[in-house]
């Protein structure tokens, strides 16, 4: 039996995926991995419980189809794209808790960085504001804060990546030292002209160039892996690239002007621009979408920080949820938030703001206001912050963008995904499952490794819900519009409205 595994190294868990040679899943498994929070605004993996998930999950889908060990075409990676780790070059291993993409520990050397003027210029070349959330200022307080560390980074005995390259270094037993071009233009390292390391970068965030890997396309061999021992030979590693990115070409946006938006922790918006390198802008991104052979696709990109995250913080935090999934039917018990709105800039704002200083508000609350109001306030939430990056991209390209595909966890909730639908007038084609970033990666390994001729003969990630919108558009603007003074009020204070 052909098949091929694809592992989805999310920032909340690790989950592997088992296809056949038609790219249908088989059998998929998945191992949550701890958040830690040191203090306030720091956010931190063990990249080691992430290795040894890796493991576990892809050994739990081979132990259900044992003819697939001998069978196995290639091993392909989707990853969460920002975070950061650090490791040992002789032997793999972490030698700190991985930085991930939601921390701001990076916020005052990004200060630092636009007092100095940079931010043009990093912008022109990158295409990324220089922002905490990128990897950059991640190692630059890294070098600037572990001595030890750094020296090791200058001398070549440890070595620094986003989470894909850490995971190909030890799955090759560090026989490779490799990254994908849509990770590495997540840093604030690359040139997304040259498609390379840019040393001028590299010297203003201190990140010893010896330090970072090599590039290579999402569609190239990243050596060769037997699974820390779970197969008896070794096989491919191919089709590597960031979950959004890998979610992007799963959905089939591989035409100009077709467009994602995935939904997860945070949620990445992506619209394929072809072989046009967006106009760098302020307001959203200028992205890879990937790197096949030698040619770059590009796409433009808004992030929104805090998506699913809201209703993990409603759960752990104040405990009002006992379970995320209870949220849908906790807000449909009341038509509305009323008044309330939740901006949950609680490592900051994304686009189209990027203040990583604003700070999450709860604004509107009154006596008649309850716990279903604010559950509905984190669901619409979402949604509001989806309307600020689309109508920033509308501005920006110029297109319409009358379609949005969607998959995520958060696509279950029938009502946010109405809601979406509502607020952005548009036709909103939900993926059923949550495979999308796998599925991506698997036909990127595909492609690649020839077992497919083209995106056409590998299946789609799965059957589709149609949402269209059934609000009126003066209530849904009449809710945005109130949205808009909820940020205006965390952005510039109360006077200001």
């Amino acid at each position: 039996m052909q098949a091929q595994l694809a592992i989805d190294q999310s920032t909340s868990a690790t989950k592997a995926v088992l296809f056949d040679a038609d790219g249908r899943v088989l059998h998929r498994a998945s191992c949550e991995h701890l958040q830690y929070y040191p203090a306030p605004g720091l956010v931190e993996h063990d990249a080691d419980e992430i290795w040894r998930n890796v493991l576990a999950s892809s050994a739990a889908v081979l132990a259900k189809a044992p003819a697939a060990v001998t069978s196995l075409r290639c091993v392909s990676i989707a990853n969460q794209r920002e975070t950061v780790v650090v490791f040992d070059r002789r032997t793999g291993h972490p030698l700190l808790p991985a930085i991930v993409w939601q921390c701001r520990r990076g916020d005052p050397l990004c200060a630092a960085q636009r007092d100095l003027g940079r931010n043009a210029s990093v912008l022109s070349r990158t295409g990324l504001p220089i922002d905490g959330y990128f990897s950059a200022s991640k190692l630059q307080w890294i070098v600037r804060n572990v001595p030890d560390i750094a020296e090791r980074l200058v001398s070549g005995e440890a070595l620094c990546g986003t989470i894909d390259t850490y995971l190909v270094y030890r799955l090759t037993g560090g026989a490779v030292f490799a990254t994908d071009h849509t990770n590495a233009s997540r840093t604030l390292l690359y040139n997304l002209h040259t498609h390379r390391w840019d040393d001028e970068l590299c010297e203003w965030w201190q990140v010893p160039r010896r330090a970072l890997a090599g590039i290579l396309a999402s569609d190239a061999h990243f050596g060769e892996t037997d699974l820390g021992g779970l197969l008896p030979s070794t096989v491919p590693i191919c089709g590597v690239l960031g979950d959004s990115q890998a979610a992007l070409f799963s959905q089939r946006c591989l035409e100009t002007g077709s467009a994602k938006v995935t939904f997860g922790t945070g949620s990445s918006i992506l619209v394929n621009t072809g072989s046009q390198l967006p106009r760098p802008s302020t307001n959203t991104l200028a992205a890879l979408a990937w790197v096949r052979g030698e040619q770059p696709v590009f796409a433009v990109e808004g992030l929104i920080n805090s998506s699913a995250a809201t209703l993990s913080w409603l759960r752990s935090q104040l405990g009002i949820l006992d379970d995320i999934a209870d949220a849908e039917r906790i807000a449909r018990e009341v038509g509305d938030a009323g008044s309330v709105y939740l901006v949950p800039a609680f490592s900051g704002l994304g686009a189209p703001h990027w203040r990583d200083d604003a700070r999450a508000a709860i604004v509107g609350l009154t006596a008649h206001s309850d716990r279903r109001h604010l559950v509905r306030a984190a669901l619409e939430s979402i949604a509001y912050q989806l309307r600020d990056v689309i109508d920033a991209m509308r501005a920006e390209t110029g297109l319409e963008l009358p379609e949005l595909r969607a998959d995520g966890g958060p696509t279950t909730n029938g009502l946010l995904m109405q809601f979406v639908a509502d607020l952005l007038r548009v036709s909103l084609r939900v993926t059923v499952g949550s495979d999308s970033a796998a599925s991506g990666a698997a036909l990127m390994g595909a492609l690649g490794t020839g077992a497919a001729g083209s995106a056409a003969e590998f299946n789609m990630p799965g059957d589709e819900v149609v949402y269209r919108p059934r609000m009126t558009a003066a209530r849904a603007q009449a809710r945005y519009a109130g949205w808009q003074r909820a940020v205006s009020q965390v952005l510039y204070g109360a006077s200001n409205t």
